[in-house]
């Protein structure tokens, strides 16, 4: 009988579910969104039962799509939106509240308290992040004080866990409470050099141990699928964080490669070997995955806002129809005539970390247009791009040749070329745009042996499009610098304006 893998890609705006061969090429998949809730500027929330509904349903959806049932699939992976954040009841597996998504800036005063008492430092050293609501940790300790549930998480009966936990945890009828490394590495209260949750540092958020999951190799079988969601029981093979998933299907094996996701946000990451690599220019170093008794570690740089600048023009100006609409529109104008827009709509991440920076457009005329607004909000992704690139670069004492891309933006040629011209580097699309689907399966396939090794997946990178620079260095330069000026004036609105 023929073997498949089936990806479970959990994003911030939709669960997707995917099928892949042994190639790594896409047999079937389906798709559906699901509710962003806004309670409030910066705030951003899920219900976690959506969440689950959607992604078992487009699990299901692709499987039928290939005409196969659960005794074709090798084992399934799992990719998520990361820093999510769900508590839910042990005994009913009930969310006790909304889950507080990555976006969210609830948590920022606490952030501004833990800098303001000199604990940053401390927090860098041992996590390799930077103090921000970004992260799980501060957004859990939101949620005990608030809901009042110290006493029943510290008895174990309140579970934390970010969503390939909650995924997981439905999955198998409640019966694993695991996440993997690279997750773990992105709540604020992981330890990068001992591998396990530091209890300093939920003491000091008062986070009790009984309620975090056990941390887990990102490859390996963690159990199997309760027999009611797919027909038969089906391994489960692995969990990523969706941008270190992204970069495991890039083929960014070796010390020095590097990706970037454009989805909702934008997501950098360089492979930096077996060692963490200590930021100087404001970035996070994170763990990329745990595979065969090696753990890899990568420097990122994350925008919080990239693809959904788009979203935004659909939903909120109304000027496009659908998302995909907004390259023909961007490319009726010739360029931005003048215009800047730094959507800086839930504050600015890397490198400015900045919870209290809103979105701004600059330059605007009596003859600007919808076509330049959505030029600017395109040029907009290229530019926070950059931004991280330069970064890392410094970080990591290297420049970078070319630099590979995938996610959903990454099928606009237009934004692509300017990437490209922005940066003075070929920019490298893959056949396989669904990268983080694809590392959540190599992963899987990985721990049941369906495939063999590292070198087997990377024989299969194949490249759609190579975008070559054709910008000077003094026009890209000069564009950047009048980008920077534009940030430099969207920078602590929220607290200036108190």
């Amino acid at each position: 009988m023929e073997k498949y893998i089936l990806a479970l890609d959990q994003g911030t705006t939709s669960s997707r579910g995917i099928v892949f061969d042994r190639a790594g090429r896409i047999v079937a998949q389906a798709q559906e969104e699901f509710e962003q809730i806004l309670p409030g500027p910066g705030l951003v929330e899920h219900d976690p039962e959506a969440i689950w509904s959607s992604q078992l349903r487009v699990a299901r959806e692709a499987l039928a799509r290939a005409s196969l049932s659960a005794e074709n699939v090798a084992a399934l992976g799992i990719a998520n939106q990361r820093e999510t954040t769900i508590l839910w009841e042990r005994a009913t597996g009930r969310p006790v509240a909304n889950a507080v998504v990555w976006q969210s800036r609830v948590s920022a005063p606490l952030c501004e308290r833990l800098k303001a008492d000199g604990l940053e430092p401390l927090f860098r050293r041992k996590t390799g992040l930077v103090v921000d609501a970004y992260f799980s940790g501060t957004k859990i300790k939101h949620l005990l004080d608030t809901l009042q549930l110290h006493d029943r998480a510290a008895r174990g009966e309140i579970l934390f866990g970010t969503v390939d936990s909650w995924l997981v945890w439905r999955l198998t009828g409640g019966r694993r409470h695991v996440t993997d490394y690279s997750n773990a590495s992105r709540t604020l209260l992981f330890n990068l050099h001992t591998l396990d949750w530091d209890d300093e540092l939920l003491a000091m958020l008062g986070i009790p141990r009984a309620m975090l999951p056990e941390v887990r190799p990102s490859s390996e079988v963690y159990g199997r699928t309760a027999a009611e969601w797919f027909g038969a029981p089906v391994a489960i093979g692995a969990v990523a964080g969706d941008q270190q998933a992204a970069t495991f299907g890039q083929a960014c094996f070796e010390p020095g490669s590097a990706k970037n996701t454009y989805g909702t946000g934008c997501f950098l990451l360089m492979n930096t070997g077996l060692r963490p690599v200590a930021s100087r220019h404001n970035l996070l170093t994170t763990i990329g995955w745990g595979l065969g008794g090696q753990v890899t570690y990568c420097l990122e740089g994350s925008v919080f806002i990239a693809g959904a600048v788009v979203q935004w023009l659909r939903d909120g100006l109304g000027i496009i129809q659908s998302s995909a609409d907004v390259e023909r529109l961007a490319a009726s104008v010739p360029d931005s005539g003048g215009v800047y827009f730094v959507p800086a709509l839930v504050g600015l991440g890397a490198p400015h970390w900045d919870p209290y920076a809103r979105g701004t457009i600059l330059g605007i005329t009596r003859g600007t247009t919808a076509g330049h607004l959505a030029r600017a909000a395109l040029e907009a992704i290229a530019h926070q791009t950059r931004d991280l690139v330069e970064a890392m670069q410094a970080d990591a004492g290297c420049t970078l040749s070319s630099l590979k891309v995938d996610g959903g933006a990454a099928r606009n040629d237009l934004l692509m070329q300017f990437q490209a011209d922005l940066l003075g580097v070929e920019v490298r699309r893959p056949v396989v745009a669904e990268t983080t689907a694809l590392g959540a399966a190599y992963l899987a396939g990985l721990a049941v042996g369906y495939w063999s090794d590292t070198s087997e997946i990377a024989r299969q990178w194949a490249l759609d499009r190579c975008f070559v620079p054709a910008m000077s260095a003094a026009d890209r330069d000069r564009r950047h610098r009048r980008w920077q000026e534009a940030v430099a004036r969207s920078r602590h609105w929220e607290a200036a304006r108190e």
